[in-house]
């Protein structure tokens, strides 16, 4: 069926497991255009209340009912959302039951405990990564001795989110190097970059979208007309492939690949915050 459906996503901490969980599972309906909601911290019954008349004032307005992707701990609270007809899919209920039953132990109830600062230790380490990733963003400090990778590619092509991605979410010291000008026309491996070729990974694009994201940060300039896009490109790959450093295209791929990719490559085994 092709149409538009609402999809809450409902929990009583951050909402971040819910979102996450249930985009993955609703990108499997193509054909369905999904307006996504996010109610975040409902972890008492006047929240609850409110979010199902949100839910119902919704509802009322469409012919087909919402859908509610569920991470509330509270049973109680669970009971008081679904009054307001919309499809329940409650993402811990199938998981839970049977983690008991094999761990011989009851669940604890608690929220927050995802994304909450559990382990202080753990969140102290993905603000240093992050503010390592800051730091050492564009060229600004070259001194790569402590960064788990350096991403190198012309500018525009995705290496500052995407090192500040892996940093906030695995911790990952991760670095950018820009490829100046003056690189380019060198037209060889930066020297400075040399004694961290284990790390260098390289990040390239489709010269027209590099084109569009270039023109809407500088409109009108030569920084961004198609023909330079072309050139610097075409350069970045010679060195990438003479140099033997493995790369990847961007063009089509979300923050989130490119990051795990990366990491997989170079063999870097973190787990997500």
């Amino acid at each position: 069926m092709n149409g538009r459906r609402t999809v809450f996503f409902i929990s009583d901490s951050t909402g971040i497991t819910a979102e996450t969980i249930g985009n993955s599972i609703l990108a499997q309906f193509e054909g369905v255009q999904f307006d996504g909601h996010r109610i975040a911290f409902v972890d008492t019954p006047d929240k609850a209340r409110a979010a199902a008349l949100r839910i119902k004032t919704v509802y009322a307005q469409h012919d087909e009912r919402p859908i509610v992707v569920n991470t509330v701990v509270d049973a109680q609270l669970c009971e008081i959302i679904a009054e307001s007809g919309a499809l329940m899919i409650d993402v811990l209920a199938p998981f839970i039951g049977t983690l008991e039953l094999e761990l011989g132990a009851r669940r604890s109830g608690a929220v927050n405990r995802a994304h909450g600062m559990v382990d202080f230790n753990q969140y102290e380490a993905r603000i240093d990564a992050t503010n390592y990733a800051l730091a050492h963003d564009d060229g600004i400090d070259v001194d790569y001795s402590q960064a788990d990778v350096v991403l190198v590619g012309v500018s525009r092509v995705g290496k500052t989110p995407t090192c500040l991605y892996m940093a906030l979410h695995y911790g990952v010291r991760a670095a950018n190097y820009p490829l100046t000008d003056e690189d380019l026309e060198r037209d060889y491996l930066p020297r400075r970059l040399e004694g961290c070729r284990n790390r260098l990974y390289g990040l390239t694009i489709d010269p027209i979208r590099l084109a569009q994201v270039r023109e809407a940060r500088r409109p009108g300039s030569s920084y961004a007309k198609l023909d330079r896009c072309i050139h610097e490109l075409a350069v970045a790959d010679r060195i990438f492939r003479r140099e033997n450093i493995p790369s990847l295209n961007t063009t089509h791929t979300s923050i989130e690949e490119i990051g795990s990719k990366i990491m997989a490559h170079l063999g870097i085994e973190k787990h997500m915050f």
